[in-house]
């Protein structure tokens, strides 16, 4: 969804909108992975006018993801909270004065690009079903979150392989 800023860019310097628009994103795609959008509300934003082509760009939103558990591999829905504050310039501004600004397109601010963005740098870095989660057992894959599997999971030091050799050659049979 493209939204026109060329009136504010030509507004007086202070002049201030407020919007709310629902993006149309549906799922979302962080590029090794794709999260489904469960629940969205409208992203409120607030543009002001920070002077000749130059407006800032403040918003907030809450978005709800189908993600996993990094540990035991459940469905969790992940809460994000979105607050972001961008400044963009027209493209009348000199390129030095424009920073990365790939949401961009001429006069036209892609909430799209920019939400996506947004949920992209709030991601967590790990996703848990709950704080104590203990993952799934390495042998037989069961949830240990139900009970104990029985497997054996003890994995030696491979730094004392030397010392467990030398104790090995010495046993008597």
């Amino acid at each position: 969804m493209l939204l026109n800023l060329t009136e504010l860019f030509a507004c007086q310097r202070g002049h201030k909108e407020k919007k709310e628009i629902v993006p149309e994103l549906k799922v979302f795609a962080d590029g090794t992975e794709s999260f489904q959008i469960l629940r969205k509300t409208p992203v409120t934003f607030v543009f002001t006018n920070l002077g000749k082509g130059k407006v800032r760009v403040e918003g907030e939103a809450e978005v709800v993801l189908g993600m996993q558990c990094s540990r035991c591999l459940k469905d969790v829905e992940q809460e994000i909270e979105l607050s972001f504050a961008v400044d963009v310039v027209s493209p009348e501004v000199p390129l030095e004065e424009a920073d990365d600004q790939t949401f961009m397109e001429g006069y036209q601010l892609n909430v799209e690009s920019l939400f996506s963005n947004e949920i992209l740098m709030s991601l967590p870095t790990k996703v848990l079903c709950r704080p104590d989660c203990k993952g799934i057992c390495r042998v037989c894959g069961k949830d240990l979150n139900l009970g104990e599997c029985g497997c054996d999971t003890f994995v030696p030091d491979p730094r004392m392989a030397a010392i467990k050799d030398i104790f090995n050659a010495n046993k008597e049979v």
